[in-house]
């Protein structure tokens, strides 16, 4: 009877990353719901541009999928409003207006809210767009444009901050194109696992850090490593600037997280995953697919190999070590020199 090939490392890390891939049915109705208050918004703000970003624009977004973000940049705003001017307060509730006339015959529960919000107008829709979650809902940001050409002032209620959240969407679209998909492909694992560990970073650090060093075709298991490697070291030395070179501060942190211990959380990552590279590598397929589901923590995305069979091979691995010295393969690799190589290498 033939012996069943364990899958490989980049293997298991295509299957895992296709559970957690937002669903066709998920992002028609998100995107139906976002065209939906961008046309209030238009109705409300004549000859004003409608952007979208967020996961579902930047081609990321995971399942369940619960949020769509957009923004108006608002024409009639440019000369009254902004830093010395006007604040965001009343654009702001004129496009809460505007949403909740065009959109609650669609969506009864629907409710939007500005106060206490600084920084978008929150739709909540009362409707989510993934069975079991509690509901869906959208930021919608009203921005005016900088005069001086360097990106857009947004709301921080009660004034303005700048960024350019256009030119982020534009360079992360120009990235995937760049990698042939594979800068989509690795943002989406390493977003479910900063989820599943405790939310270190925000999402947009993960992407702001991987367009620096994930820059051209690479498999997704090159592709993590070489992003732990270069987001720790990143972040030993500071904060993320924003890559638009926009913003005045940096990217902010997870919630209640020091640089230190998202700096120890990404090289004890690394760490782990360079440990799974080097085990199959040497041959022991079961050990390495262990070391990977430990990294993400979650059986339903990465089953974990049977145990049993992972005990079998550790015992024959300790055997051939026992026999033919530390660092021995098994089976063809058991004979082969052992080869330095950095585990990022594609």
């Amino acid at each position: 009877m033939t012996k069943h090939k364990p899958p490989s490392l980049e293997e298991l890390l295509s299957q895992a990353r296709h559970r957690i891939e937002v669903t066709s049915e998920e992002l028609k109705e998100a995107r139906r719901r976002r065209e939906a208050i961008a046309n209030a918004v238009r109705k409300e703000f004549p000859g004003s541009r409608v952007y979208f970003n967020g996961s579902v624009a930047h081609g990321d977004a995971l399942t369940p999928l619960t949020d769509i973000d957009l923004g108006i940049v608002i024409a009639e705003a440019k000369y009254t409003h902004g830093p010395g001017r006007k604040g965001p307060r009343d654009l702001m509730d004129r496009a809460a207006d505007a949403i909740r006339s065009e959109l609650k015959g669609d969506f009864p529960k629907l409710t939007v809210q500005v106060e206490g919000c600084t920084r978008a107008v929150l739709v909540r829709f009362g409707d989510p767009v993934h069975a079991g979650e509690k509901d869906f809902t959208a930021d919608v940001i009203c921005a005016i444009d900088n005069q001086d050409g360097q990106g857009l002032f947004i709301p921080k209620v009660p004034g303005w901050s700048r960024s350019d959240p256009e030119a982020h969407t534009r360079m992360i679209r120009e990235a995937i194109e760049n990698t042939k998909v594979a800068f989509a492909h690795v943002v989406r694992l390493l977003k479910h696992w900063n989820r599943r560990n405790g939310k270190p970073l925000v999402s947009w650090n993960i992407k702001a850090l991987a367009l620096d060093s994930i820059t051209g075709p690479i498999s997704q298991l090159a592709g993590l490593t070489t992003w732990f490697a270069y987001a720790a070291d990143e972040l030993d030395r500071g904060l993320t600037e924003d890559p638009a070179g926009v913003a005045e501060k940096p990217i902010k942190l997870g919630q209640g997280w020091t640089r230190t211990r998202v700096v120890t959380a990404l090289r004890d990552a690394g760490k782990r995953l360079d440990e799974a590279v080097r085990l199959e590598r040497d041959g022991y397929p079961l050990q390495a697919h262990e070391q990977l589901a430990k990294l993400f923590s979650d059986e339903q995305m990465l089953p974990s190999p049977d145990p049993d069979a992972v005990r079998n091979e550790a015992a024959l691995r300790w055997k051939e070590q026992s026999l033919g010295g530390i660092g021995a393969g098994i089976g063809s690799g058991a004979m082969r020199p052992q080869v330095q190589a950095r585990s990022w290498a594609p």
